[in-house]
């Protein structure tokens, strides 16, 4: 079977970091409502896509610490060694059909309700939790820091576990990068807080910590939701969102882009057009020589 020109680049190998995807076919990490209760069904749901062709298959979202527990909602974790090895059946899963495995790393930060774990919500400020009956309490200096070895030790059992990339997470409005990251939610008046710089440090700091902790084994990729949709109440692709984008162009090894309001980026195809998050995110790659995963979560592929 020919291919068409247009669609030849579809099937052209892309280099991300010290990885190489062998096409540009590229699951996006994605909630699939298994996460640690039901290893064998995760592994099996991903690895169909890994046989299907796929060059990158992503697991859904990972928590870095109990303290971002998300019950009764599902997700995956990596809070400590004895989780390595549920995780590494579904990376040799991938692997075993040819594809890279990627890992979604995220402390959910002011949407964590600790229901399980009953660990205290914590954020840039004291502030509501975004989707559960508590109070967020405003993280000091030592607590920061705290998150980031969090961080980093989840990327080392990612790293661990065989996955060939580690993400960063910023986007949906879920996250503790993202709380930091937004003037409605950051209210410190330290280096944490206040200038659009100080915001984004956090999100910066993340961003190195991973590298560090993989080292040149894995890539790191950073998913970031460009705009609030909010309007003038939140970032936009036009002003902080953009600006983002500037700040960190070369930080990650690819860069995975998307709105930040869930309800806007889960639209279907029953109610938008073919690429509706076009306007907002094609700036992107005109800002960064990495590569970037684009488009609606009907449909991504990877831009070299």
């Amino acid at each position: 079977m020919t291919c068409s020109p247009t669609h030849r680049i579809l099937f052209e190998p892309v280099k991300i970091g010290p990885v190489t995807a062998r096409n540009r076919f590229y699951q996006t990490p994605h909630t699939s409502g298994m996460g640690a209760q039901y290893p064998n069904y995760a592994v099996k749901y991903r690895e169909v896509k890994a046989e299907g062709g796929w060059a990158v298959v992503c697991s859904e979202m990972c928590t870095v610490h109990p303290a971002s527990d998300i019950a009764p909602y599902s997700s995956d974790r990596l809070w400590c060694d004895e989780d390595i090895e549920r995780l590494a059946r579904l990376a040799a899963a991938i692997h075993a059909h040819g594809a890279l495995a990627g890992c979604e790393l995220v402390h959910e930060g002011s949407s964590a309700g600790n229901r399980v774990t009953r660990e205290r919500a914590i954020g840039p400020s004291s502030i509501n939790a975004r989707a559960m009956p508590t109070q967020v309490r405003a993280m000091d200096r030592d607590e920061i820091r705290q998150v980031r070895q969090w961080h980093r030790d989840a990327a080392k059992r990612a790293r661990a576990a065989g996955f060939d990339i580690v993400y960063v997470y910023a986007s949906h409005s879920l996250g503790l990068a993202g709380d930091f990251l937004s003037a409605r939610r950051n209210r410190r008046d330290d280096d944490y807080g206040g200038a659009f710089e100080n915001r984004v440090r956090l999100l910066r700091e993340l961003i190195d910590d991973t590298k560090d902790a993989v080292g040149d084994r894995c890539a790191v990729a950073l998913r970031f939701g460009v705009d609030e949709v909010l309007g003038d109440e939140g970032y936009t692709c036009r002003d902080e969102g953009r600006r983002v984008v500037e700040l960190l162009a070369e930080s990650p090894d690819l860069w995975d882009v998307n709105l930040n309001n869930l309800n806007f980026d889960l639209m279907t195809s029953r109610f938008t057009e073919e690429g509706f998050q076009e306007p907002f995110i094609s700036f992107v790659k005109q800002l960064t020589d990495k590569p970037v995963v684009q488009g609606t979560c009907r449909r991504k592929s990877c831009h070299p």
